[in-house]
C-alpha cells in the first residue's frame, strides 16, 4: 500500500465480512478517505495465519499504522505488538484462546464462508507459541472491553493489559456493542503513536 493504512484482525470463525471489520471499513473510508484499511481473511492455522500477516504486512518497510484485533484477533494483534512494535487496539481480545478454543476441536464450520475445517490439538500448540508477555506501562496497547462480553472473560484482558491504555464498559456484549462510536479513539491512539515516534 502506497499510504497510511490500519490492519484489522478477525475473530475465530469469523471473516472480512463481520460487523465490526465492515463498520471500520465504512467509517474511515467517511472520516479518513485517505487511510486505508486492510482486512486479511486469516486461516484456521494460528501457524498459517501468522506467516501470513508478517509476511505480507511486516516483511517490508510499509507496515500498518495500526492493528485492529477482536477477539482471537486481538490476540494476535498483542502478538503483533510485542514483536514489532505496532500499535494495537484490542477488542475484547482473547487472552488464554489455546484453552478456550479446547471445546471446539474437531469439525467446524465458518460461520461467514460456509468453510469446513478440522480444528486439531496441534492448533493449540500454535496458539499457544504465539503468547505475548503482559505490556509494561507506556506500550501502545489500546484494550477495549465490554463486562456483558459472555464468551470471554473481560477481566482477564483487564488483568493481562493493566499497564496500557484500557476502556471497560459496563454491560455490552462480545459483538462489543456500539463499536462505531470508539473508532474515533482508536484511530486518534494510532496516529498519536506515530506523532511519539
Amino acid at each position: 500500500m502506497s499510504h497510511s493504512y490500519i490492519l484489522y484482525l478477525h475473530g475465530f470463525n469469523s471473516s472480512p465480512q463481520s460487523f465490526k471489520a465492515q463498520c471500520s471499513q465504512q467509517w474511515l473510508a467517511k472520516y479518513y478517505p485517505n487511510m486505508d484499511l486492510a482486512i486479511p481473511a486469516l486461516h484456521y492455522s494460528p501457524a498459517v495465519a501468522m506467516e501470513r500477516l508478517e509476511r505480507e504486512y511486516f516483511a517490508g518497510g510499509d507496515r500498518p499504522l495500526g492493528v485492529i484485533g477482536s477477539s482471537l484477533g486481538g490476540y494476535y494483534a498483542a502478538y503483533l505488538h510485542h514483536r514489532y512494535g505496532v500499535s494495537s487496539a484490542l477488542i475484547n481480545p482473547a487472552v488464554r484462546p489455546y484453552d478456550l478454543l479446547e471445546d471446539y476441536l474437531g469439525i467446524n464450520k465458518n460461520l461467514y464462508t460456509g468453510e469446513e475445517y478440522v480444528l486439531e490439538p496441534r492448533h493449540m500448540d500454535e496458539l499457544l507459541a504465539l503468547d505475548s508477555p503482559s505490556p509494561t506501562i507506556g506500550e501502545r496497547i489500546y484494550t477495549l472491553v465490554q463486562t456483558g462480553d459472555a464468551t470471554l472473560n473481560y477481566r482477564e484482558a483487564a488483568l493481562k493489559f493493566a499497564h496500557c491504555a484500557l476502556w471497560v464498559q459496563s454491560g455490552g456484549s462480545h459483538e462489543f456493542e456500539d463499536f462505531e462510536r470508539v473508532l474515533p479513539s482508536i484511530v486518534n491512539f494510532f496516529l498519536s503513536s506515530t506523532i511519539q515516534k
